[in-house]
C-alpha cells in the first residue's frame, strides 16, 4: 500500500483506482445486504401493518436482489481483472483467488434465484383471494385454496431466505478474506 504524505489532487485521484473502487462496492453490498436481512425487514414487521409490509416487500425485494446481483457481479469482475490468473486455473476451486471467485459466484446465483426463480412465484395471490373470501390468510375457517397458497407461501418464504442467508454468509467469509489477505 502506498503512503501519502500529503493530499493532492494526483493523491485523490488515487483513491479511484480498481482496489478502491472495489472495497467501496463490497462495502456497500455487504452492508445493504445486512440491513436488508436482519433489520429493514424486521423493523417494517413490527412497524407496519401486514397488507402495507407485504407491499414494502413486494417493492424492496427486487430493487434489493437486482442491486446484490450487480454489485456482486461487478466485485466478480473486478476480482478477475486483479487475479489475471483466475480463468485458466478456473478448474482449480482450492487456489484462493478461484474459490472466492465461486464465493463471489454464488452470491450471484443465490440472488439471482431469489430474484427470478422465487420472487415471481410469490406473487400476490393470497391477499386476491383474501379479498375475495372476506377473511383473513391465519383465519381457522379459510379455503382450502388458501390453504394451499399458505403452504406454498412458506415454502417459497423458507428457500428465499436460506438462499439469501447463503448469500450473507458468502459476503461475510469473502469480506473476511479480503480483510486478513487482501485484494
Amino acid at each position: 500500500m502506498a503512503y501519502v504524505d500529503t493530499l493532492s489532487p494526483a493523491s485523490l485521484l488515487g483513491t479511484l483506482s480498481p482496489k478502491g473502487v472495489y472495497f467501496l462496492g463490497y462495502g456497500w453490498l455487504y452492508g445493504m445486504s445486512v440491513w436488508v436481512s436482519f433489520f429493514g425487514g424486521i423493523i417494517a414487521l413490527r412497524t407496519l401493518p401486514r397488507h402495507q409490509f407485504g407491499a414494502l416487500q413486494h417493492k424492496v425485494f427486487p430493487v434489493y436482489f437486482t442491486s446484490s446481483i450487480m454489485l456482486s457481479s461487478a466485485l466478480l469482475g473486478l476480482w478477475a481483472y486483479a487475479h489475471p490468473e483466475l480463468l485458466a486455473n478456473i478448474t482449480s476451486p482450492t487456489r484462493a483467488d478461484v474459490a472466492q471467485a465461486y464465493v463471489l459466484g454464488s452470491v450471484i446465483a443465490l440472488q439471482a434465484c431469489n430474484q427470478l426463480v422465487v420472487g415471481p412465484m410469490t406473487s400476490r395471490q393470497r391477499q386476491k383471494l383474501e379479498k375475495e373470501e372476506g377473511k383473513n390468510y391465519s383465519d381457522l375457517e379459510v379455503s382450502d385454496q388458501m390453504k394451499a397458497l399458505n403452504a406454498k407461501f412458506r415454502m417459497l418464504h423458507g428457500i428465499s431466505s436460506l438462499a439469501n442467508l447463503g448469500a450473507v454468509i458468502a459476503l461475510t467469509f469473502h469480506g473476511l478474506w479480503i480483510g486478513s489477505y487482501g485484494l
